[in-house]
């Protein structure tokens, strides 16, 4: 927590350049949202392009039976979307605690992702995304590592197990909710998978530039 004050400090100068874009968004930890605006900021300043003013949030700090992803509208300063997401069997049961970069550990992946173009493939109307931070998810696309429907994604199914289901390393979505989903987000919009992780914290060079 002590490098995320940090950051956060370091962000207070930068912030304010984008006025537009409010500080807080209701419902996401305020610290979270300000690294995750700023991630989007630096973005798009280095001309990682976005289509739309919408940034994707994933807390992967939360237990996977709380509503741990939100689509943010930031001209309107409104939540779009709040719902559940898995994470990786290699990160851990209900509560994430472990995140890979590398092939065969069923991982999921922390950091700033760009989405890409559906498809339909074995598990529905799916969502390409591409890893932007070298050491920590720019292997996302060769794991295929997709945002897709899951049926292990619910609350029904998490009180009858005690969490959500796992996949191997998607952030993998309701079933009800997963195609509105998709389609606000999907072709060039932004996605930051939060997790309190000290060296992602400290290298990221999209929380670090600016």
């Amino acid at each position: 927590m002590f490098k995320v004050k940090k950051i956060l400090i370091l962000l207070a100068a930068v912030i304010p350049c984008f006025a537009i874009y409010a500080n807080t968004v209701s419902g996401i930890d305020p610290e979270v949202y300000k690294l995750a605006l700023k991630a989007y900021q630096t973005a798009v300043h280095d001309g990682v392009h976005s289509n739309k003013a919408i940034l994707t949030i994933i807390d992967y700090s939360l237990p996977s039976t709380q509503n741990r992803l939100w689509v943010v509208d930031l001209k309107q300063n409104k939540v779009l979307f709040n719902s559940l997401v898995a994470h990786g069997q290699g990160s851990g049961g209900n509560v994430a605690t472990r995140f890979s970069n590398e092939f065969g550990t069923l991982a999921s992946s922390i950091g700033l992702f760009l989405t890409e173009e559906t498809y339909i493939g074995k598990r529905g109307y799916s969502l390409k995304i591409k890893g932007l931070e070298k050491g920590f998810n720019e292997n996302a696309e060769q794991r295929h590592i997709v945002m897709h429907p899951a049926w292990y994604v619910s609350m029904a199914f998490a009180k009858i197990k005690g969490s959500l289901g796992r996949s191997w390393g998607c952030p993998a979505l309701d079933e009800k909710v997963s195609k509105p989903i998709i389609d606000t987000i999907k072709d060039g919009t932004l996605l930051f998978a939060y997790y309190p992780n000290h060296d992602w914290l400290q290298k990221s060079k999209f929380l670090h530039q600016g």
